[in-house]
């Protein structure tokens, strides 16, 4: 199994898409569980870090930062 590297700021491109049609979600707390809140209805969603890595498609990192 791939270990997919993610922080607090990043934007994740999922495989399906949120129930509003919104396949990014921005991750705000990085754990065991995983926070992230979808931008466009605004929807906070903790999930197990496990069963988000199985959904990622990919991982873009903010502009500027480190």
């Amino acid at each position: 199994m791939k270990i997919i590297t993610f922080a607090v700021g990043d934007t994740l491109v999922m495989k399906k898409p949120h129930p509003c049609g919104e396949t990014a979600l921005t991750v705000l707390r990085v754990g065991s569980d995983v926070r992230v809140k979808c931008p466009r209805c605004g929807r906070d969603i903790t999930v197990p870090r496990v069963k988000l890595e199985k959904n990622i498609k990919s991982v873009l990192q903010p502009k500027g930062g480190n």
